[in-house]
């Protein structure tokens, strides 16, 4: 079973490595517009003259929980009892593996910012930054546009990557769909502001359990590159001070590996913050921006190739 996992997940990654994201009609899309919809329907603090009842903390969590629910669960259910073992359900395991992971995606934001910045053309390489992160970036320098950058490719390479390779191993297509529909949630509505805290709280919560073991898993395959001991010990330490538990381990692992440092102040929806400082090294420039898309596409073949491995472990004991 594992073979056949690693086989699915191997003719997965390859068409997305090939194709890269389909340009019309991305399912994503969709599901990114119902949600938007839903939002718009039921979030108290998108609309006024909402009976008191409904506009109370408790009350907006819950409807954000529904709507969660009601986005995120019947899809992979519906797929869950249709599967069977069949060529057929196997060759739409790998449609949906590919449709969940974005390694091509990447590779396509981040050579948008990269190129700019090696011709000086900073406003394009703002403009571009700021599809990929939800930080200001009009007033960005090229060193806060590659911190940004940077830390886009870590910790989508977990979110949008190794997560979708993990989830498959774990429990099929189905944790799949869940995930990646879940993780798109936690973008549009994990936000820790007004109009998000209540309702995105499901959300935001559900995105953390769901990436937690996935995230120790890139750590680990981030670490297996360089530096491994240093790596995980920067992940275990300063991932745990990060504003994000996740985000913060694989961005500190990966920047270690990478021997640079990530972090410092950063614009969030007109508030500056100040992060703890990720990774060791050199201070990060637009020269660890191609590099960090290496090291997600490394961990995603370190990882299939040790599913291939396991199976023939386990084929050689029976």
């Amino acid at each position: 079973m594992i073979m056949l996992s690693a086989t699915i997940l191997l003719f997965a990654f390859i068409i997305d490595s090939l194709v890269g994201e389909v340009r019309k009609f991305h399912p994503l899309v969709g599901f990114g517009n119902l949600a938007n919809r839903l939002e718009a329907k039921f979030n108290s603090e998108q609309k006024k003259n909402q009976a008191k009842l409904f506009t109370t903390p408790l009350m907006t969590k819950l409807i954000g929980m529904v709507c969660w629910l009601v986005l995120v669960i019947p899809l992979p259910l519906f797929y869950y009892f249709v599967h069977q073992e069949s060529w057929l359900f196997y060759c739409l395991d790998a449609l949906i593996v590919y449709f969940a992971i974005g390694y091509n995606s990447l590779i396509k934001h981040a050579m948008q910012i990269l190129t700019p910045l090696k011709n000086n053309d900073i406003e394009t390489a703002r403009h571009f930054c700021s599809y990929i992160v939800s930080r200001k970036t009009s007033e960005l320098s090229e060193q806060e546009i590659a911190r940004a950058t940077t830390e886009s490719v870590l910790e989508n390479g977990n979110d949008a990557v190794i997560a979708s390779l993990v989830w498959f191993v774990i429990g099929g297509a189905p944790l799949v769909l869940m995930h990646r529909l879940a993780n798109t949630l936690d973008a549009m509505w994990g936000y820790k502001n007004s109009r998000f805290i209540n309702f995105g709280w499901c959300s935001a919560r559900v995105d953390d359990l769901l990436g937690w073991p996935s995230g120790k898993i890139s750590c680990i395959l981030y670490a297996l590159q360089g530096r491994f001991v240093t790596a995980l010990k920067n992940g275990f330490i300063q991932g745990r001070q990060y504003k994000s538990l996740n985000g913060g381990w694989v961005m500190a692992t990966g920047a270690t590996v990478l021997n640079i440092k990530l972090g410092g102040v950063a614009h969030y929806h007109g508030k500056q913050l100040k992060s703890v400082e990720l990774g060791s090294g050199e201070p990060v420039s637009s020269l660890a921006i191609a590099p960090s898309l290496r090291l997600v596409r490394k961990a995603a073949v370190i990882f299939i190739v040790s599913c291939f491995a396991v199976s023939l472990i386990v084929q050689g004991f029976n």
